[in-house]
């Protein structure tokens, strides 16, 4: 059974022809659904386990970076469907904005995503855990008084730049390599004068008081904050041309 949840900001007019041609080609291939918007629902992760515990086998995001984020937390943040939860498949269907997510699992487009939901290739990936929070891609935070403490080993970074915790990669120039099945993170730290250093761990302690943490470009968390991983923590169906092995 296929649910698909819809963010609330597919019901501006401007996404009408987008979510029409997606609903005709789904159609066609035989993947209709139940549709859920979230449009004026509170409980959205009640919500979202509800469908689980009625035998959903596949939620699908329509929407961008956030939607899936909501999703998520719906998915694994509880005991009581863990049964459900080994079972139920992530799906993507990206439309609009900031769907850098979709792009790492190979989904460019509305129509790609819907055969890509047919050919059901699935993967199960990594997820970065930060408290109770979530993040597949990144997360991300501004370098100068940043503070990582990892192990016995303690770095201040004084410079301006960026702090990345990646777990998977959304560009496929990036120069760094990054494993989604590996149990690790890798930290990029990137700063104005060029400088790179790169890390590799499973956790660590992360703290800047002038900036909040990022998590997948939409979700912002006030540090000090631990970071971890969770190995092969969600299964997703995902395109051939997935930025990873």
């Amino acid at each position: 059974m296929y649910v698909y949840i819809y963010d609330d900001y597919l019901d501006k007019i401007k996404y009408n022809k987008s979510i029409n041609r997606m609903e005709i080609r789904l159609t066609d291939l035989g993947l209709n659904g139940k549709i859920i918007r979230l449009g004026g629902i509170k409980n959205i992760k009640g919500t979202i386990q509800n469908e689980i515990k009625l035998g959903a086998k596949t939620i699908i995001a329509v929407g961008n970076n956030q939607t899936i984020n909501k999703i998520i937390g719906a998915i694994i943040d509880t005991e009581i469907y863990g049964d459900f939860q080994k079972k139920t498949l992530l799906g993507i269907i990206p439309i609009g904005e900031d769907n850098s997510i979709a792009a790492s699992f190979g989904i460019k487009n509305i129509e790609e995503a819907c055969n890509i939901l047919l050919a059901r290739r699935v993967e199960k990936i990594d997820l970065g855990l930060v408290g109770s929070y979530y993040f597949l891609n990144q997360a991300s935070i501004q370098s100068a008084g940043a503070i990582l403490e990892i192990d016995d080993y303690t770095m201040e970074i004084n410079e301006r730049g960026e702090v990345k915790v990646i777990n998977l990669l959304s560009d496929a120039k990036e120069t760094i390599k990054s494993n989604p099945h590996d149990g690790k993170l890798e930290i990029l730290i990137r700063t104005r004068k060029n400088d790179e250093t790169f890390l590799t761990t499973n956790n660590f302690k992360i703290s800047n008081h002038d900036h909040k943490l990022i998590l997948d470009g939409v979700v912002e968390i006030d540090t000090p904050v631990e970071i971890g991983i969770m190995k092969d923590k969600v299964s997703v169906i995902v395109g051939k041309d997935r930025l990873f092995e």
